[in-house]
């Protein structure tokens, strides 16, 4: 089994501009792609789990949100850090798209995708890390049983502060 570095996305590894309709708002938080080039170096899978309501809400649509991931995944390799996964929930039960307004597993707190990625790639979840900036981040790794969690508040404690070689819980 491997261990994994579970990512939110937007306040974690991007700029929280508020629902990211597309390439041209998303901004990488300083220091991320540093940190996740040593996350990939000592070992961890890196897997990003986001929710993403703005597809439910109608605020864009999921090819809107391919768009962002292929310009994430782009921008990532161009500077040597290879995402290994990335699950995203659209779902949200005040939606507004019939199909998508619904509750789910996926969404977190519901640790889902989460649990998804571990049958997926093999995933050690005691042995992984999440890092979220929400509560309902937090709550998704302790439900699906990750070993440690951090959760960030950009600028004051971002993604680039995580030990990754301290055992035992964070």
């Amino acid at each position: 089994m491997r261990r994994a570095l579970f990512l939110d996305r937007d306040g974690v590894i991007n700029v929280d501009h508020g629902y990211i309709s597309g390439p041209d708002k998303f901004d990488v938080i300083d220091g991320v792609f540093d940190a996740l080039r040593r996350a990939q170096k000592l070992g961890y899978l890196l897997v990003v789990v986001t929710n993403q309501s703005g597809i439910a809400r109608g605020y864009f649509t999921d090819d809107d949100y391919q768009r962002t991931e292929d310009h994430m995944r782009a921008i990532f390799l161009a500077e040597g850090v290879r995402l290994d996964a990335i699950y995203h929930c659209p779902h949200h039960p005040d939606g507004v798209v019939p199909a998508l307004a619904v509750s789910c597993d996926c969404r977190k707190p519901e640790p889902g995708m989460i649990l998804r990625a571990a049958r997926d790639h093999d995933i050690d979840l005691a042995a992984s890390i999440m890092v979220g900036d929400k509560d309902s981040d937090i709550a998704a790794a302790r439900a699906a049983g990750v070993g440690r969690s951090y959760l960030v508040a950009p600028p004051r404690f971002t993604l680039k502060d995580i030990n990754l070689d301290r055992p035992g819980q964070g």
